[in-house]
């Protein structure tokens, strides 16, 4: 994108100017300084990767509570956080899953004054054991009729809907649709009087207070995860991190 065409989306484009363009300017790297409305790095990798989908996951690299969500493949994250290139309900739920936390908590490392995880691809999510059958490897076609891939896809599909209605209540919201062509449609307040309410509404605020509905929502798509390892779903927090350093390492061999 020219810098010519970058104007025209007023708003960012003086956000640009005022806050990025003034530290661009004393950066050693020429692209950097010369084109300093531009991403640093265009993630070409990344980019590919998740063109054909019709969204992705993503999770923020340090955070108090290990979350996921769903991005529009039109939006492009940051270096604060961490794109999984997969767009079916499985593999969010396994993720999404305690199994998975405990995994990324024994493996991750530790940042901020707040002591927060932090989750990195290579130590954390690329030494993984996903569910044998259920692997990152295999298109999501593959598997589509796997009953533990439904049972996992069902619960994290209800887990996703219940946070997006608490996020966004349905009489506090309304969709106006996107002006620029391809982009969501937008969710906006219906009044003023709900916009401050709005604010609170984060997914770390519903994770602070983690109401019983939001429990029992994890407690399901856990169980489904837990079925698809062949893993009884009360295990203790142990039991299950032996159980996936043991996958890990029988994996390696192979």
């Amino acid at each position: 994108m020219s810098e010519e065409e970058a104007s025209f989306y007023e708003k960012p484009f003086e956000y640009v100017i005022n806050n990025i363009k003034p530290l661009r300017e004393k950066v050693r790297r020429e692209g950097h300084r010369k084109y300093w409305w531009r991403y640093g790095e265009t993630r070409s990798g990344m980019r590919k990767a998740i063109k054909p989908l019709s969204r992705f996951i993503i999770t923020s690299r340090v955070s108090k509570h290990r979350l996921f969500v769903w991005m529009d493949k039109v939006i492009l994250p940051d270096s604060r956080l961490y794109a999984i290139a997969r767009e079916d309900d499985t593999t969010f739920g396994i993720l999404h899953s305690r199994i998975h936390e405990l995994w990324s908590l024994k493996t991750c490392s530790w940042h901020g004054v707040g002591n927060d995880p932090t989750y990195n691809a290579h130590s954390v999510f690329e030494t993984f054991p996903f569910p044998e059958g259920l692997t990152p490897n295999i298109p999501a076609k593959d598997y589509a009729a796997n009953p533990h891939a439904q049972a996992i896809a069902a619960a994290a599909q209800r887990l996703n809907e219940l946070r997006e209605n608490w996020l966004n209540p349905p009489e506090w919201v309304k969709k106006v649709q996107e002006v620029v062509e391809g982009y969501p449609d937008r969710l906006l307040p219906v009044d003023n009087q709900v916009v401050e309410q709005l604010k609170k509404r984060t997914l770390t605020n519903l994770y602070n207070q983690k109401p019983q509905w939001l429990v029992n929502a994890h407690r399901k798509l856990d169980e489904a995860v837990a079925a698809a390892y062949g893993w009884k779903a009360d295990l203790t927090d142990d039991e299950i991190l032996k159980n996936l350093l043991e996958l890990n390492l029988a994996r390696s061999k192979v």
